[in-house]
């Protein structure tokens, strides 16, 4: 998915089915009593919307990890693995039917409820497909989510596909907080529904579930090559060239092979799919694929084409090196180095420029993986397009980051940037065609509940070298838990407007992430051997805890204020904890919620208000 376009629910198939014509009389009376769907819940993805009609792939729901709380004990990275549905048990069979594969139409009872159903084929796994309704099947109302948020799923989806008239069915929609009322306009391709039939095969309720975004199909579509290596090999002063659609100019796919002094130019060619360009590499100038170990050295890389992205690295066990070399990207959605699927990325001394929108330099997408970079310079030119758009563990040493019209750095769910020595600059001029448009920022750290990023704890660090904002705020956490450590790290302030030094709040939920007045961010601070200057705000529903250590010194503000959406507001929002040898210096009153002071506080005529209503004075 481009790096700024994350939402709830897939975007696009890339696979459809036949489309499924309604029939309502097919069959007679007594073949369509052998399909009896009463008391059941069925399950299904819409592959095709038209008016009331919704085509839908069947499958089943997984649960997916809840987010980790800001208390939880559990150490970065680690999740629990998913359950089955029905809280780990085993669905019940679905009730018995014929099975000689014709195409079989069930009659559902009209009453302003539902039209027909045709079903392709029969379902040869059904108990995945289609869970029994408990004998209680009233509508859940808004109240079933208000208490507890909704878990968040993801859909796996069986071979088997009908389609349903929805004209007069109540509709439900899961958010992450609530369960609302919904209505078939709100309907859309991608939407996953579970659909609760009552006694007849009467159609009682259609509910939207709460899930994250994914290749429906499980497809991996990487388009064509122009060249394509195999076999071990070493290739020495070779030019491979593409102009065709969804093409690679040159693509290995599972072999060991060793490429020096080559030139690979992608001249041209159209992308079908945004997704299978930004996740799997189709378009790529070069993509290594299939558990492919590619060493690259003294190369020429450029792309002019729409998710053309430099160099990309997809799948469990591939993994590039590239050193000396120096890629070019022209097109939008088109990263320099690109790392997806659990693959692994390793970059020395490499010069990358991009100059289209949705194109960071060092760049990952759903996945994610490892990536490793030493040395050189990584430069983008266009709108959205970070010097670093992390959805995988990314360090960085001695490098060169640079975003001329884009924050510098974002992180997307539990992943990770790791700075040491760098030299980091973003401009990010104003919020035009960016996801990111609640504020103008340098360094963003957020969940977008896509499913592209696995929800979680966020890692932040940098250790010395430098990171400059040339406007707005220098660090934006919103819907998301993050680590973040600073040691030594030089923060400059280049916006003329100025900006915070750190804003932790909900946002406004217009992108999907999370529910405006209950998203907001969580976030612990350590500070070490640091100097830090700027106001801080952290908005009431969401909490900061900041360490200073080891000689730190904050000269600012800090300060709770209330969410914009009126969201209730939690408690402990802000403490602070001085150790010995370090400084607080006030630019202005305070508000937090506690404090405790080993080092020093200079007041400067200003007062610190504590959530027991304590008033500190100098």
């Amino acid at each position: 998915m481009t790096d700024y376009q994350k939402r709830i629910g897939l975007i696009g198939l890339s696979g459809m089915l036949a489309v499924l014509l309604l029939c309502k009389f097919c069959l007679s009376v007594g073949e369509a009593s052998a399909l009896d769907f009463s008391n059941t819940v069925l399950v299904g993805q819409i592959e095709e919307l038209e008016g009331s009609r919704a085509t839908l792939q069947l499958g089943r729901l997984r649960v997916q990890t809840p987010p980790a709380k800001p208390d939880d004990d559990d150490k970065p990275g680690e999740s629990e693995p998913p359950v089955k549905p029905g809280n780990g048990e085993e669905p019940p069979a679905k009730p018995d039917e014929k099975t000689d594969g014709s195409e079989r139409v069930m009659q559902l009872q009209n009453q302003g409820r539902a039209q027909a159903t045709t079903i392709p084929q029969t379902m040869e796994n059904p108990s995945t497909s289609v869970l029994l309704l408990s004998n209680d099947t009233e509508a859940k109302g808004d109240e079933a989510g208000a208490d507890k948020p909704n878990e968040l799923y993801s859909f796996e989806s069986d071979e088997d596909s009908l389609t349903l008239d929805l004209a007069g069915v109540e509709i439900k929609v899961e958010e992450p907080l609530k369960t609302r009322s919904g209505s078939l306009a709100e309907l859309a391709v991608g939407d996953v529904l579970e659909i609760e039939i009552g006694e007849q095969g009467m159609l009682l309720l259609v509910t939207v579930k709460n899930v994250a975004a994914q290749n429906a199909l499980g497809q991996v579509e990487q388009g064509t090559a122009a060249n394509l290596l195999t076999e071990d090999e070493v290739v020495r002063s070779e030019t491979y060239t593409s102009k065709g659609d969804d093409e690679n100019a040159l693509r290995v796919s599972g072999a060991s092979v060793s490429l020096e002094d080559v030139q690979v130019h992608k001249q041209g060619g159209a992308s079908s799919n945004t997704e299978n360009g930004d996740f799997y590499g189709m378009n790529a100038a070069l993509l290594a694929t299939d558990g492919a170990l590619l060493t690259i050295s003294k190369a020429e890389i450029s792309s002019d084409a729409p998710n053309g992205n430099g160099v990309f690295s997809y799948g469990e066990g591939t993994v590039i090196s590239i050193n000396k070399s120096s890629i070019e990207t022209l097109g939008d959605n088109s990263g320099g180095l690109q790392t997806t699927g659990g693959a692994t990325m390793n970059a020395v001394d490499v010069q990358v420029s991009t100059a289209g929108s949705s194109s960071a330099a060092i760049r990952s997408d759903r996945g994610g993986g490892t990536v490793n970079v030493i040395g050189g310079s990584y430069r983008s030119s266009g709108l959205n397009s970070p010097a670093v758009y992390s959805t995988a563990d990314i360090t960085v040493m001695n490098a060169e980051l640079t975003a001329e019209n884009s924050e510098a750095l974002v992180i997307e769910g539990k992943n990770a940037i790791k700075l040491l020595d760098c030299q980091v600059s973003g401009q990010m001029s104003s919020t035009q065609g960016a996801s990111s448009d609640e504020n103008v920022h340098n360094v963003m750290i957020y969940q977008s509940m896509s499913g592209d990023a696995e929800i979680g704890t966020s890692e932040f660090s940098a250790q010395g070298g430098r990171i400059t904002s040339q406007n707005g705020d220098m660090f934006y956490v919103t819907n998301t838990h993050c680590l973040m450590t600073l040691d030594g790290v030089e923060l400059i302030d280049e916006s003329e407007s100025g900006g915070l030094l750190l804003r932790v709040c909900g946002n406004s939920g217009r992108r999907g992430w999370g529910v405006a007045g209950a998203n907001g961010g969580q976030v612990e601070l350590l500070a070490k051997h640091q100097h830090l200057a700027g106001d801080v705000q952290v908005d009431s529903v969401s909490t900061l805890s900041l360490q200073l250590t080891e000689g730190s010194v904050l000269t600012g503000a800090i300060n709770i204020v209330e969410n914009a959406a009126g969201g209730e507001a939690v408690p402990d929002n802000v403490s602070v904890s001085i150790a010995e040898g370090c400084a607080w210096n006030l630019t202005g009153d305070c508000t937090i919620s506690s404090l405790e002071n080993a080092g020093t506080i200079n007041f400067n005529g200003h007062t610190i208000t504590l959530a027991d209503g304590q008033v500190l004075r100098g």
